[in-house]
């Protein structure tokens, strides 16, 4: 593989906790080993300067020793899951399912945290200089300047939050499910009709795309998620949530769904359950022992909240099991 695509990514290359595990052609697979889990990335070269990497993580928290000189313009897409960034001046925001990032990854060096300890994507990125000259080389009828849509997307080292847009999520959908068979034509195809779909696009229009929470906000939001999946024998309120941590009901309540992706109740609801129905087949547990467990006297009430997260009543699901 050229040297391009994992020599000139940056200064100190992706860190000492990512590792290569396979390679083959233009495409390599690295691992990232975390205490809290692990994750893979899967790189293909595209063009010289030019790589696509399939992003699958199942952890918590990473530390991420990739950093970058600018001379890199990446764009991520969250299929699913979630992750958190902080921009240069400490306030965090987070990427949800459908979300695109543009950015020059000067930022990127730090803890990276996964609320939902899952995440899945792809990043497309250029090495600049070399990326330009290899476009105009191998596409010479694609009208795209990658400096320029730098500067149009990231002005002074910013990152461009671009929420839900039909457009690229078709183009990200597709780039989900190729065969093996044509994926060095494919990827080809689809970053030409990125770069273009991005050259029409109006940045202006979309800077309210960005929603930034201070970090002492999503800290103490995480130190109730702490405390509330630590007690799942309890029922927390808002109000109680509010009380302990200091924060107003209404600002709890955005920066928590800003975190975790949902409502305080629905995520403790779906928490709840989840943790149920592991009861139920690890550890043996009757449908009462399980409810109780989790901070439900009321079977009846156990038994909605858990058909509405779960699909079936506590007891079918435990029979199902049984017989898999």
């Amino acid at each position: 593989m050229e040297r391009d695509i994992f020599g000139s990514l940056g200064q100190t290359g992706f860190g000492s906790n990512v590792h290569e595990v396979a390679a083959e052609g233009d495409c390599r697979v690295l691992r990232l080993e975390d205490g809290s889990g692990e994750g893979f990335m899967t790189v293909y070269r595209v063009f010289e300067g030019v790589y696509l990497m399939y992003n699958d993580f199942h952890l918590r928290r990473c530390r991420s020793e990739y950093s970058s000189d600018s001379t890199v313009l990446c764009i991520d897409h969250c299929r699913e899951g979630r992750i958190e960034h902080e921009n240069s001046l400490g306030g965090r925001y987070y990427m949800e399912a459908g979300d695109l990032r543009i950015d020059r990854r000067v930022h990127h060096e730090g803890s990276v945290e996964l609320p939902l300890s899952h995440y899945h994507g792809i990043s497309i990125g250029f090495v600049k200089d070399i990326a330009q000259e290899s476009l105009k080389r191998e596409l010479p009828f694609l009208e795209a300047d990658i400096e320029g849509l730098g500067e149009k997307f990231c002005p002074g080292g910013r990152e461009f939050l671009l929420r839900r847009c039909e457009a690229v999520n078709l183009l990200f959908r597709q780039l989900y499910s190729v065969p093996r068979s044509i994926r060095p034509g494919y990827f080809r195809l689809k970053t030409a009709e990125l770069l273009l779909l991005l050259t029409a696009l109006d940045a202006s229009q979309h800077s309210d795309c960005r929603q930034y929470f201070p970090a002492a906000q999503t800290d103490r939001v995480k130190e109730l998620h702490t405390l509330i999946t630590g007690r799942l024998d309890k029922s927390f309120t808002v109000e109680e949530l509010s009380g302990i941590s200091g924060m107003p009901p209404a600002t709890l309540r955005k920066v928590f769904r800003a975190v975790y992706g949902m409502p305080v109740y629905q995520y403790i609801r779906g928490y709840k359950m989840k943790a149920a129905a592991e009861l139920l087949i690890t550890e043996g547990m009757t449908v009462a022992e399980a409810a109780q467990r989790v901070g439900y006297d009321n079977a009846s009430k156990f038994a909605a909240a858990f058909k509405a997260v779960m699909g079936v009543t506590p007891q079918s699901y435990r029979n199902r099991q049984e017989d898999m």
